[in-house]
């Protein structure tokens, strides 16, 4: 990769304004995040888009015409339905000869997309030159960003120019395993081809994402069924990242840095020492004055690390993921 760039909303306290999400200020306060980060209404998960990869292109002194692919991760629902995100942008940009492809695997298209560049640049030998944005916009007709789930959902965009050959920050590898049992615990009963928005069917059906009282509910509330179920989360994310760590012989410990999901502190805080990380590797700090910025998580973090200097030639970083489907992912990058 040979630059980066961001757009990111306007940040609030979420001391400040929790109480318009929830009246249980005290339970989100206590996640630990300071900010998060809101657009105005009429900026789309593609206008973000666009500004973070404009801002790499520049970086990169690279023209959108000469990019040979444009790729695309997104976390919530896109601006319409029957479209495509990923061709918009590429057109957007000026990319004309870009082949553009769309990820839609929650929060853990960010990092997949790179196995995606990765995998296209070996397949497609005339490819040389590809962009890849990660990006989310909360759509709060059907996600409440702060009570939804445990975390803060926040609305930004991170993007990277790639080029085949590049010495820095090259792909090593990418490990990805999906465990289909707990696919509904997270979707929007309505709006698709089962229950159409209109529909009799849709009478009166609720226009609120699946949240995380449906995953207590599947448990039935009990507390060591809702223990084991993060523990395997957790392991299942230390599998994935051994995983990729042993296809390039090296160990978890020898990582410099390991970016994680942007969760609240005491999932991050967990699943570092599940790993046997300390958190000084992790990026618990940029996740706490960011928010969750779904599968924009880890490409925005690496560019910070990146911009500060903080990324030494010859560091092995890990971006890892999971998100709703459920997925998990790593792709392991070497500085």
């Amino acid at each position: 990769m040979v630059s980066f760039g961001t757009a990111l909303g306007k940040p609030f306290s979420v001391a400040d304004v929790a109480s318009e999400y929830t009246d249980q200020v005290a339970l989100v306060v206590a996640r630990g995040y300071r900010n998060v980060l809101r657009s105005p209404p009429d900026v789309g998960v593609t206008d973000l888009a666009v500004d973070a990869a404009r801002e790499a292109l520049a970086a990169g002194q690279v023209s959108a015409a000469d990019l040979d692919l444009v790729v695309l991760a997104v976390t919530d629902i896109t601006e319409y339905l029957y479209w495509d995100a990923a061709a918009s942008l590429a057109y957007r940009l000026g990319a004309t000869k870009a082949e553009a492809v769309l990820l839609t695997q929650a929060c853990a298209a960010g990092v997949l997309s790179l196995d995606t560049v990765a995998g296209k640049l070996a397949t497609h030998p005339a490819y040389s030159t590809a962009l890849v944005v990660a990006a989310n916009r909360c759509c709060e007709a059907y996600w409440n960003r702060l009570d939804t789930q445990p975390l803060v959902f926040s609305d930004g965009a991170a993007a990277a120019v790639a080029v085949r050959g590049h010495r820095r920050l090259r792909w090593l590898v990418s490990e990805a395993r999906t465990e289909g049992r707990y696919v509904d615990f997270y979707r929007l009963d309505v709006g698709g081809s089962a229950m159409p928005f209109g529909s009799a069917a849709s009478a009166g059906a609720g226009l609120r994402v699946r949240d995380s009282w449906e995953v207590m509910e599947y448990f039935d509330h009990g507390a060591g069924q809702l223990r084991w179920f993060a523990e395997q989360l957790d392991e299942q994310v230390k599998l994935t990242v051994e995983r990729a760590c042993g296809r390039v012989g090296i160990e978890l410990g020898e990582l410099s840095k390991v970016i994680l999901v942007n969760d609240n502190a005491a999932v991050m805080t967990s699943l570092a020492e599940r790993l046997g990380v300390p958190l000084a590797r992790t990026n618990l700090e940029l996740a706490l004055e960011h928010g969750h910025l779904g599968a924009a998580d880890q490409l925005f973090c690496l560019s910070q690390y990146h911009g500060r200097g903080e990324l030494l030639p010859g560091d092995r970083v890990a971006l890892v993921a999971r998100g709703r489907g459920m997925h998990w992912a790593c792709t392991l990058l070497e500085v």
